[in-house]
């Protein structure tokens, strides 16, 4: 009943207006290297604010799983990966366009990322519901427990070092306390600046951060003019689309479990639905000269596995990834926490966004093979204009922030801070989890303190807290041996 009224509620042309928009701006994200969703979301960020809470995540969500369809084109046309999780299609996608079979690709990256996302988006209906059921039992205690499992995870999978993505998510640990505090109301760190009151604002920061560091490392990058291949014919044979179903079906199920997973970046599917292509092929020695299979399971990876690290999200609150973290922040500046409570206390909001899944994949099948002419056409319109009008929002939605230019020295001073951490090899990734969980671990944090006043134990003694502690330190204990052992490695390499 609840998906059918959400279903209702997303195919009113309202909400198919924003499920356009968020898709084509997904599709120009991934056909655009250099900008990537995150970006491209926290610019957007400020319109949630004056828009209907629903249509926004429906339009951010849209903006997230469709650039892994955009990433494709750039990947099988031009060898180079609109998204880090196409840069696998390179390998098999780049050979099929040059023998001539770049249609052929487009479209089956298409249909079997259509089909992955739907499918996920089914396993999203039928685990939800008894994911936020088996939540409402979590205490304070336990989802204090759970943020910091996933803020530990996502530290540990961010980069090569360990201990630079830990340096990370405690500076946003730290910029998060930044404000009034939570129990005395008295303020802290804010310097004597009164816009700091509200600690500081999520959207400057995070459009510093991502949009113009992504703008400033690609223009610092800038190559010269790239040879796109021609497209000839678009519908594939029907032998490659009978080579195509069992590695979409796969890559679907790894996409999906792995998404699940916090920290476990798309990227990863893809890479793992590739090799175990190649361990179950016939003939592996196709792969890489232009093997459909090679395709047709990465894609299918990586838009299962955008759809269910959604499902993480909207069930527990917790953000599996960078723009997941930046669709948070959109919901808790309109004053919503997502979480177990989200199904309960605004289902109408939940299940119109979720129904729109099944609407926006489908969408994007559409933005993808009849007007994949369009998008080869953006890739000739320099980028010197693109960044430009970007940079120029940015600078619109900074300063309306704060309704002042404090909030566009904020955004300047972040993209220079981001633009850095790429040059020095810093994960942003950890920082920005921290920066927007860390005002929900301290509530947590406080009221399981005030469960057990002056006795921690009674608090760290619970089944699934010990469990989720544990899980922390052994992830922070097997990390570490590993970045020590390849540090090791290393020091042996330049001795030698």
């Amino acid at each position: 009943m609840n998906l059918m009224g959400g279903l209702a509620a997303a195919l009113t042309p309202s909400y198919i207006l924003y499920a356009v928009l968020g898709t084509g701006l997904g599709m120009l994200v991934g056909v655009l290297p250099g900008l990537g969703p995150a970006a491209a979301t926290a610019l957007l960020l400020p319109l949630t604010l004056s828009l209907d809470l629903t249509g926004s995540i429906i339009m951010l969500a849209g903006i997230y799983y469709g650039s892994q369809f955009g990433g494709t084109i750039t990947s099988v046309l031009l060898n180079v990966p609109g998204e880090a999780s196409s840069a696998i299609t390179c390998l098999d996608g780049h050979p099929m366009a040059k023998n001539g079979r770049a249609g052929s690709a487009l479209t089956i990256a298409a249909l079997v990322s259509a089909f992955a996302g739907i499918v996920a988006t089914m396993g999203i209906v039928v685990a939800a519901p008894l994911l936020s059921d088996l939540a409402l039992r979590f205490g304070p205690p336990e989802m204090f427990a759970l943020m910091l499992f996933a803020t530990t995870l996502l530290m540990a999978l961010a980069g090569d070092s360990l201990i630079k993505a830990l340096m990370m998510g405690a500076l946003g640990l730290m910029l998060a306390t930044v404000g009034l505090d939570p129990t005395q109301g008295l303020p802290r760190f804010t310097f004597g600046t009164p816009e700091l009151f509200d600690g500081l604002s999520f959207v400057p920061v995070v459009m510093g951060l991502f949009g113009l560091a992504d703008i400033m490392t690609a223009i610092e990058r800038r190559a010269g003019t790239l040879r796109l291949h021609k497209i000839e014919k678009l519908m594939p044979t029907r032998e490659e689309l009978k080579r195509s179903s069992a590695p979409a079906l796969r890559g679907t199920a790894i996409g999906f479990f792995l998404g699940l997973i916090p920290g476990m970046m798309p990227a990863i599917s893809s890479l793992l639905s590739y090799v175990a292509e190649k361990s179950v092929a016939r003939h592996p020695e196709q792969f890489g000269q232009g093997a459909v299979e090679g395709v047709a399971g990465p894609e299918a990876a990586n838009n299962s596995h955008a759809t269910a690290s959604l499902l993480p999200l909207l069930t527990l609150g917790i953000p599996t990834t960078p723009t997941i973290a930046l669709i948070l922040g959109a919901f808790m500046v309109n004053g919503i926490v997502p979480g177990p409570l989200l199904f309960r206390d605004h289902p109408e909001i939940i299940w119109a966004v979720i129904a729109s899944f099944f609407i926006g994949n489908l969408l994007l099948l559409m933005w993808n093979i009849p007007f994949v002419g369009l998008w080869v056409s953006i890739l000739k319109i320099p980028s010197s204009i693109l960044y430009a009008i970007i940079v120029v929002l940015m600078i619109i939605g900074a300063y309306a922030e704060y309704n002042s230019m404090f909030g566009v020295i904020l955004l300047f001073g972040s993209g220079i801070v981001g633009y850095w951490m790429r040059q020095l090899n810093f994960p942003v990734a950890p920082l920005v989890l921290a920066l927007v969980i860390g005002p929900l671990m301290e509530q947590n944090l406080i009221r399981s303190l005030e469960m057990f006043p002056g006795d921690t134990s009674g608090m760290l003694f619970r089944p699934m807290v010990m469990v989720l502690m544990l899980a922390s330190v052994a992830i922070l204990i097997y990390f570490s041996l590993r970045s020590a052992g390849r540090f090791d490695k290393f020091v042996r390499q330049d001795a030698e």
